[in-house]
């Protein structure tokens, strides 16, 4: 494979090609990128099968998810060292296998605890796959073929969210949750398999120093802080405040390490910090880092509501609410190609705008709904989410990757994961404590749970409205107005994400409105 030096002007029409070998690769990186991402959003509806398996408490359960998210802050930013230190190819082999025998540990996993342990050997793995499968295509590509290519890598990434839940239901369905993980298995073989043959052979340079007190700032500064994000559902939920003990002192534990690194990675003596924040002075990057935040923020955090709404308002169970989720997977399939064209040949300012626009409009539809909103209308604003969706998020990924020279893209590709991942907490952080908010704040919500739980039992029935103060007309009354109610706090929160949706397009503005050229130390076609 030869390389050709390109300089800002000039770019030989052979390299702007998707030519097979490009193609290949990218499907390695979709590959890892689907085992990581689509795993995350299999075991979230999988939980209340945990908590019944295991006799455990909802709270207990939740770790495994949190273990996971944990797994991955802490080794992200470790990710752009090691693979300037071992090479990219052999590092992500390392992450598959480690990935692989992490899922298989959790399906034989004999109780609970063992199944948070193994689901942390899982995260090592899985946080390492998406960094990695960034810095290979971006090297493997190209500024001037990376739009279409990152469209390919945002495959996983939007439609991980809304087919997860499919999947996973389906597989506790008609076998058991050992098999959410098992499936893994396969896959991982199949990919490591793929990514041995199909990746180009590691040319490593003479190892960087490692940046131990930047590790020891960091990674454990983002895992206390995302540990404290991750916790303030529950915590509202269980003692009605979101700033309980727990969740302010881990936050500031976090936030204080993460500050004190910011100097430290800053300093003129450290060469080569853990995560080097002297790439923000790269407009380009930190325009699409602030655009992302708030994109990731807003879109990670609505993606929580459309399936609670479909089963807490309309009563469809977790398979049923993911295939519900389906028009917005089609959308974003159909606009990210064209999407990742238009981002090589003109930029992705333009495009990231009209997108964003697009979203905004879809999510204002959403504030509108109640508890007998049409299917059709639901499905219709899903379908026209997903068409802005599959001109967001990628071009953001491209005019932040674009311009980086070869040497600096393993560490951009971190910065951008890492500000992904926190983004992404926030925002599912902020949505899930705004609609507790609006639930607890109406009556009727919380006599229907408590109706639910009680059942048929009159002894229970009776508890309740004694709890209440209720006579059986006042509670049946009450009842008529929980699902209304509900609908109201969803419509409620709609109107948040519309908003956070629309500040996205200040940053947006000052993204690139023309076609990126290559810096002149890039490497193409390697």
């Amino acid at each position: 494979m030869t390389s050709t030096e390109t300089s800002a002007g000039e770019t030989p029409d052979l390299n702007d090609k998707l030519d097979r070998k490009l193609m290949l690769t990218a499907g390695v990186v979709v590959l890892g990128g689907i085992m990581s991402i689509l795993d995350v959003t299999v075991v979230s509806v999988a939980l209340e099968t945990f908590a019944r398996e295991f006799n455990a408490t909802t709270a207990d359960v939740a770790w495994t998810m949190t273990a996971y998210t944990l797994a991955l802050a802490m080794v992200i930013p470790l990710t752009g060292w090691a693979a300037d230190r071992f090479g990219t190819k052999r590092l992500y082999l390392i992450a598959i296998t480690l990935f692989t025998i992490g899922s298989v540990l959790c399906a034989l996993a004999p109780d609970l605890s063992w199944l948070i342990i193994f689901r942390v050997v899982q995260g090592l793995g899985g946080g390492m796959l998406m960094p990695l499968g960034m810095t290979i295509l971006t090297r493997a590509a190209g500024p001037t073929r990376l739009g279409r290519v990152m469209a390919v890598m945002g495959i996983p990434m939007l439609l991980g969210p809304i087919f997860g839940p499919i999947l996973g239901g389906w597989l506790i369905d008609i076998a058991s949750w050992h098999w959410i993980f098992l499936i893994n298995l396969p896959i991982g073989i199949g990919a490591l398999i793929y990514a041995a043959r199909t990746l180009e052979p590691d040319t490593v340079e003479p190892s960087e120093t490692f940046d131990f007190v930047g590790m020891l700032l960091l990674a454990p500064g983002l895992a206390s802080f995302l540990y404290g994000v991750s916790t303030i559902p529950s915590a509202q939920e269980q003692d009605g405040t979101a700033w309980t003990t727990e969740v302010v002192a881990t936050m500031v534990i976090g936030a204080l390490l993460i500050a004190a690194f910011v100097p430290w990675a800053l300093r003129k003596q450290n060469i080569h910090p853990l995560m080097d924040l002297r790439l923000l002075k790269n407009k380009n990057l930190t325009v699409a880092l602030i655009t992302m935040s708030f994109f990731a923020i807003a879109f990670f955090g609505a993606s929580l509501l459309f399936p609670l709404y479909f089963q807490r308002v309309r009563g469809e169970d977790a398979l049923h609410a993911g295939l519900l989720l389906a028009p917005q997977g089609i959308g974003a399939m159909l606009t990210m190609p064209l999407a990742g064209l238009l981002a090589d040949k003109i930029g992705p300012g333009k495009i990231v705008m009209a997108s964003l626009g697009v979203i905004t409009v879809a999510m204002g539809l959403f504030t509108q709904i109640d508890d007998t909103t049409p299917y059709w209308y639901l499905l219709m604003a899903l379908f026209i989410m997903g068409l802005g969706m599959g001109g967001s998020m990628m071009p953001i990924m491209t005019a932040a990757l674009a311009t980086l020279t070869d040497h600096t893209i393993a560490r951009g590709s971190t910065l951008l994961n890492i500000q992904q991942q926190v983004a992404a907490s926030i925002g599912t952080a902020i949505f899930a404590t705004v609609l507790t908010s609006q639930i607890q704040s109406k009556r009727s919500i919380e006599v229907a749970a408590a109706a639910n739980e009680a059942g048929n039992d009159p002894a229970a029935q009776a508890d309740v409205l004694a709890r209440f103060g209720l006579d059986p007309a006042g509670f049946e009354a009450l009842l008529a107005k929980a699902n209304p109610d509900q609908a109201a706090s969803f419509a409620f929160v709609f109107i948040v994400a519309t908003a956070l949706v629309a500040l996205c397009l200040v940053p947006a503005y000052f993204l690139p409105r023309e076609k990126v050229h290559a810096p002149k130390d890039v490497m193409i076609g390697h």
